[in-house]
């Protein structure tokens, strides 16, 4: 890895993300950013506006409808009870993702965030990377819903920010770059999912970790003649094979009658 102006960018990756300029293009088409932080700063707004109206608003209202998935027991929620995705809040397989309680877990995920971000942007371009910022999300959501507690409710964005791991072990691989330093970080990562196991979602990890991964995959490897329908229609398909996974767990706890999982 090497240092930049934000966090950092492996060497491969840079070189990817100029292999179009001549165009224009981002390195596997769709138009470059002219400034690859700003989704990344947008993003980090985003989580920050819903962590501070949380904050501001004790989780009550609308905000926990739409946006908290809490424990039942926590100091924020003690009177509301909200159903979870099998009792029909669907939305909060996405919005769980930019939810935060604590202070502590929103920095850290946006500082990680704020690191990985503009790499994966600049060498994709900005609508590949939110394709593969909220496939991860959407993911780590299914992987929490099949292998989670039912009885737990998960938050945050590190799924998601898992997913950009993943862009950038697939962008690396796919340019025979060097991996070494980008495996560390993964082993790192891991290393602190597992200490912190009794608290942390590895559910959401592993999830977003795949989805970001098999997303960039798609967007990568797409062949040249038609690129982007290929593209598009892959993303699709994955986003079809999700969903489907989210609604067929959604109703197997229906049937079975446990708690709401969100």
């Amino acid at each position: 890895m090497t240092s930049a102006a934000v966090g950092f960018q492996c060497p491969d990756c840079i070189k990817a993300g100029r292999k179009e300029t001549r165009s224009g293009l981002a390195a596997y088409g769709g138009k470059r950013s002219s400034n690859p932080m700003l989704t990344t700063y947008v993003l980090i707004a985003i989580n920050a506006l819903v962590w501070l109206a949380i904050r501001a608003t004790g989780s009550y209202g609308w905000v926990e409808r739409l946006l908290a998935l809490l424990p039942q027991d926590s100091l924020w929620s003690k009177t509301l009870v909200v159903d979870g995705v099998s009792g029909g809040a669907w939305w909060q397989v996405l919005t769980s993702a930019f939810t935060h309680v604590e202070l502590w877990h929103v920095g850290m995920n946006m500082l990680a965030l704020y690191m990985l971000g503009p790499a994966v942007e600049n060498v994709m371009g900005r609508w590949h990377f939110l394709t593969v910022y909220l496939t991860a999300a959407l993911t780590g959501s299914a992987v929490v819903m099949w292998l989670g507690d039912p009885n737990v409710q998960t938050v945050g964005a590190s799924g998601a920010i898992y997913g950009l791991l993943g862009a950038l072990l697939v962008i690396a691989l796919r340019h025979k770059g060097e991996t070494r330093q980008l495996w560390t970080l993964i082993l790192i990562n891991v290393a602190i999912t597992a200490a912190g196991y009794s608290f942390i979602s590895w559910q959401a990890h592993l999830g977003g970790f795949i989805g970001g991964a098999a997303a960039t995959a798609i967007i990568a490897l797409a062949p040249r003649a038609n690129r982007a329908r290929w593209q598009w229609a892959g993303v699709a398909g994955l986003l079809v094979l999700i969903v489907v996974s989210i609604g067929v767990r959604a109703l197997m706890l229906q049937v079975v009658g446990g708690p709401l999982i969100g």
